[in-house]
């Protein structure tokens, strides 16, 4: 009597495999953004943060913009759906009127990377970049949201800033973070804390109100090519007894 036993040499994971793409230049009016299902966002899904709201051609916030406390950090956030490789890059072109010039108003721009949202709960990577006109807020800075409302460690700052149509562009592969302003490199980290999640975009506001429209995102587009690809050709082998 024969007896087949099928042996596989290498073993993946449904995430490590993951080859997705996604692009849009928000075409719809939508409170908050869906697109048709496609996105998960801060206060509808996670609770205690804000939700990324889109009229025709732009996306952005949705923060009151004079929260005290830990209210002050419910950025405006919004994340694909699905299965996402580790490798991912995530990029946005910026649209700014009217930027602010008091000392005492922020307004970011946000690219988020391996972010997983929940109640009560963020998780990932953010790289965010001041749209102020004032030269005291000018910042880029890579940072770690650890879960809980308020809960953030910044791993490397700048004085960078962004202006109306810029491209940010944000890359994580292994540990390592990179950040790119119009194609020119200007920040990196390192930080192996989140290994899985998804790319997506966020803003804040703080100091003013009213202003969450003239600062966004035009479009958006994200990828995990770089992830390893499923393997194609796996077989077993045939053990005859």
């Amino acid at each position: 009597m024969k007896n087949l036993m099928f042996l596989i040499s290498l073993l993946f994971t449904a995430s490590a495999w993951a080859q997705n793409s996604y692009s849009t230049t928000f075409p719809a009016t939508e409170n908050p953004i869906s697109q048709s299902g496609k996105w998960l966002n801060g206060a509808t899904n996670g609770v205690a943060w804000t939700n990324v709201q889109t009229t025709p051609g732009l996306a952005f916030g949705t923060q009151s913009g004079n929260a005290a406390g830990d209210a002050r950090y419910a950025d405006s956030t919004a994340v694909l759906t699905g299965s996402w490789g580790s490798n991912q890059e995530a990029s946005g072109i910026i649209y700014v009127a009217n930027a602010p010039t008091s000392s005492s108003v922020y307004q970011e721009v946000e690219i988020r990377l391996r972010t997983t949202i929940t109640t009560n709960s963020i998780t990932g990577y953010e790289i965010n970049c001041s749209v102020s006109a004032n030269s005291n807020n000018s910042y880029l800075q890579i940072v770690r949201w650890n879960g809980p409302l308020a809960s953030w460690t910044q791993l490397n700052g700048s004085s960078v800033h962004c202006v109306n149509g810029d491209t940010l562009r944000a890359t994580i592969k292994g540990s390592t973070i990179n950040v790119y302003l119009n194609g020119t490199l200007v920040e990196s980290a390192t930080d192996s804390t989140y290994t899985s999640g998804s790319p997506g975009i966020g803003f804040f506001l703080q100091g003013t109100t009213g202003t969450n429209a003239t600062y966004g995102f035009t479009s958006f587009a994200a990828d995990d090519t770089g992830s390893p690809a499923p393997p194609t050709n796996v077989k077993g082998t045939a053990i005859q007894k």
